[in-house]
């Protein structure tokens, strides 16, 4: 019976944008798997997609 070892089978994990398994050692991309969809996400933090709830504006009431 033959063992594998973990520095054999390059680890992959999930990319953020996409869902595809990806490698992580020599992406140049990562946390993505391809620049398609690194410059998606950009697009989505420029154009503020992302936000964090909340329930009032800090300092709303002093405009």
């Amino acid at each position: 019976m033959t063992q594998t070892t973990s520095s054999s089978v390059p680890k992959t994990y999930p990319c953020p944008r996409c869902g595809t398994q990806t490698a992580w050692q020599d992406n140049k991309f990562k946390p993505f798997c391809s620049e398609r969809c690194k410059l998606i996400d950009l697009g989505a933090w420029a154009s503020e997609e992302y936000s964090l709830p909340a329930e009032s504006t800090p300092f709303s009431d002093e405009l």
